[in-house]
Parts: structure tokens; C-alpha cells; sequence
């Protein structure tokens, strides 16, 4: 029996899995002969903050981060990652992401790859 697919079935073949679970993609160009592709945070609260009382406060500034190569082009993602008030601390804050390799400017994944392939060691 086929199933149908809808357009975030499509968008996590090619993003990093798991990434769809707290993003929405909001718009994706081809510039500069690479593709970018924008991602922002949804609203929903970060597990280990569950029970504060927590109030949106936008978005911090965006993080550009080195993806794989589709169809031959670079690709970048670029994302918006949300803040919270705590309202019984006064504090901003924020899920916890480990988007970016340690060292690198791209996913984990991608740098996993580059380094199975031999294109960058660990210092």
C-alpha cells in the first residue's frame, strides 16, 4: 500500500534528522550558487524547563551552518533559535542544541562524514 507524502515527509529526507521535531523551515533560495535554507525555532518549551512558566521573547540571532552538498551545490542552514523568559528567575532561556560540531561550522552529521573521509581531523 503506498502512502502519500506531505511536504515535511520531503523536507526531512534532505535536513538533519530530527531536526522538523522543533523547526519549521520558513523559506529556502538559491544564492550565490549554494542553497540556503532558513529554519526557525518553534514554540515549544524545552523539557527540562516543563512547569516554569515560561514567556516567548523572539529569537536569538541567526546561526549559519554548513549542511551537505545538495545536487552538487553548498548548502547552508540557517537558524533562528528561540528564547524564553523565566518568569519565576528573570532569566532568558533556551533549549540546549548541539547543532553545530565541536570546532566546525556545520551540522554534526556533515562532520562526521568529512571526517570517515579523511577531509578534517580532530585537533
Amino acid at each position: 500500500m503506498e502512502e502519500e507524502l506531505e511536504e515535511k515527509d520531503y523536507l526531512s529526507l534532505i535536513l538533519p534528522q530530527g531536526l522538523l521535531e522543533f523547526f519549521k523551515v520558513t523559506s529556502a533560495v538559491l544564492k550565490d550558487n549554494a542553497y540556503h535554507i532558513y529554519l526557525e525555532e518553534l514554540n515549544i518549551h524545552p523539557e527540562h524547563l516543563q512547569g516554569s512558566k515560561l514567556t516567548s521573547k523572539g529569537f536569538y540571532e541567526d546561526v549559519c551552518v554548513q549542511d551537505f552538498p545538495l545536487r552538487g551545490k553548498a548548502c547552508f542552514l540557517n537558524v533562528k533559535r528561540r528564547k524564553w523568559l523565566n518568569e519565576e528567575t528573570g532569566k532568558n532561556v533556551s533549549r540546549d542544541w548541539s547543532l553545530v560540531a565541536n570546532g566546525t561550522r556545520m551540522t554534526g552529521e556533515f562532520a562526521l562524514f568529512l571526517k570517515r573521509n579523511g577531509l578534517i581531523h580532530r585537533r
